[in-house]
């Protein structure tokens, strides 16, 4: 999925500007879709938050809760409120965090462990138990396939090696992935 400049922008301020509505701030209003027709798609996002690069909170969705505009919102809410491995975020860690958002790409199922790109590809599994791993995941902890798998595995509340049992119902993903770091210029 192609995303313009202005269209991260927009989710960027959107993402903050939703997380500030909890303590009471406005909510963002709908961009005019005829100009960004991309935040009407209907595309799974994650928000993730960071305060002095530790993870803070991350929340997303697989598939989209409607228009892409809408789920980045649900999702930057979600991800200062509901992460189960946090407390929420309070007001005073509002100015500290960074957020980032993943614009998730089409799934495709593997048939080999060999298709996944470390850096490119994120990681889906659907076996009994269900894990997601962003792409930036692998690269940022520095692992190399077997351990991308692995983390995978352990995610999802199976054994680290079940992967290596047989091949598991495994699909990738490509993410648009982008922050405010990147863009504290134009916010």
């Amino acid at each position: 999925m192609e995303i313009s400049k202005d269209a991260k922008i927009i989710l960027l301020k959107a993402a903050r500007l939703s997380i500030e509505s909890i303590f009471g701030g406005e909510k963002p209003l709908k961009p005019d879709f005829t100009i960004f027709p991309e935040l009407n798609s209907n595309a799974g996002a994650f928000v993730t938050l960071t305060i002095e690069d530790k993870l803070r909170g991350c929340i997303g969705y697989i598939q989209g809760e409607g228009n892409l505009f809408d789920t980045v919102c649900n999702a930057a809410i979600q991800a200062a409120s509901s992460d189960p491995r946090f407390p929420s975020l309070t007001k005073k860690e509002l100015e500290k965090i960074e957020i980032e958002i993943s614009v998730l790409g089409n799934f495709l199922k593997i048939k080999s462990y060999e298709e996944i790109e470390i850096g490119k590809h994120g990681l889906l599994l659907d076996e009994g138990g269900r894990a997601l791993l962003l792409p930036q995941v692998a690269t940022e902890h520095k692992m190399n396939r077997e351990e991308f798998l692995t983390s995978l595995c352990h995610k999802a509340g199976m054994y680290g090696y079940f992967w290596k049992e047989r091949l598991l119902n495994i699909k990738t993903f490509t993410a648009v992935v982008f922050s405010e770091s990147e863009s504290k210029e134009d916010l």
